[in-house]
């Protein structure tokens, strides 16, 4: 008896279905163009033109992540449209640390059994978050791994690639006692914390993701899939006319966990909770998880998702310039000297 042929489609890997994905998204990768694009999506490899830039001592500058659990948010919704933007702000606010522009950006889609119409939803929320950015989509991965997730589930990886001229690198030794730190609003939640918001509010508390929330003013649902704020067109129109000596992305680890990577020995960041308004949703996870406060400010935001360290010289005009954009921040606190950390008091 004749064996039955098999193919890799059969063996779960459907080639096609790549195809078809590559052909749709290319519309949407090509809306993030900008000068020095060379090759983007569709080839081997994405290629930029450099001296486009026109920089004196361009240094390039990287960043890697994910989104974390934020996924099965995702997943349970069936909501795809955003979490892309989520993939492409950590990795650009990360590089904007170091007043980098970004210049292009890559992603790498991983699942199962490839749904195109889900692959493609994704794909173009990175594309939005690229144009936040002002980046280029210049290339990316798509892999089906059969019988590594399960069905309807799928894992991001995001690259970013900028480059900032040497001399304006901030200096961590600049920073000196009296420079003021300036909050910068987050969106909510961002995309960090996941875990621990999933136990409480859907295990723990027992809601719905489709469930109003007064506190919100919207689902949880879509309070949670609010996408992380990119930082990149309001932090380096600041840079063009003030000196910012140091920026931190408030991510995992929250305000003690990243303002200090920042700062040099013998600098110590003192933070006061109470000038800034901290988002409901994390006084509902603090509340309904009876989490401890130490607990939310090394997991969370809470509010803050951008950190910049200012001189005095530069306090007044920054402000003046936050406030004629409209930015929503806070003076949060101070440098002082003390041992390397952030103290946040009441």
């Amino acid at each position: 008896m004749a064996r039955k042929r098999i193919t890799y489609k059969g063996a779960g890997v459907d080639i096609a279905a790549g195809d078809r994905l590559v052909r749709r998204i290319r519309g949407a990768a090509l809306k993030t163009a900008r000068p020095g694009l060379l090759a983007g999506v569709g080839g081997f490899s994405g290629l930029f033109d450099v001296k486009t830039l026109k920089y004196r001592h361009p240094v390039l500058v990287s960043s890697t992540d994910g989104v974390g659990t934020k996924l099965k948010i995702a997943f349970m919704t069936g909501i795809h449209d955003t979490i892309g933007i989520d993939l492409v702000a950590m990795s650009v606010n990360d590089i904007l640390t170091q007043s980098a522009e970004p210049i292009f950006f890559l992603d790498y889609f991983v699942c199962g059994r490839l749904d195109v119409g889900v692959a493609d939803k994704v794909i173009r929320g990175v594309a939005d978050g690229c144009i936040q950015a002002g980046c280029v989509l210049i290339g990316g991965e798509t892999a089906e791994h059969p019988g590594d997730f399960p069905g309807g589930e799928y894992d991001l990886a995001g690259f970013a690639v900028g480059v900032v001229e040497r001399e304006q690198i901030p200096d961590p030794k600049a920073i000196a006692p009296g420079d003021a730190l300036i909050g910068l609003a987050s969106t909510g939640l961002h995309s960090n914390g996941y875990s621990l918001a999933r136990k409480v509010l859907l295990d723990v508390q027992g809601l719905r993701l489709e469930d109003r929330i007064a506190e919100l003013g919207r689902t949880l649902g879509e309070e949670m899939l609010e996408p992380t704020r990119i930082y990149v067109k309001l932090v380096r129109a600041l840079l063009r006319d003030y000196r910012i000596k140091g920026m931190a992305h408030i991510t995992g680890g929250g305000i003690p966990g990243n303002l200090p990577r920042v700062l040099p020995e013998g600098r110590r960041a003192f933070i006061r909770r109470k000038t800034w308004t901290v988002p409901p949703i994390f006084e509902l996870i603090q509340r309904f998880g009876r989490v401890t406060q130490l607990e939310m400010d090394r997991t969370f935001n809470n509010g803050i998702g951008m950190i910049l360290v200012v001189g005095k010289d530069d306090v007044s005009g920054v402000e003046s310039a936050l406030k004629k954009m409209g930015e929503r921040y806070a003076m949060i606190g101070e440098i002082r000297k003390g041992a390397r950390g952030a103290q946040l008091v009441s």
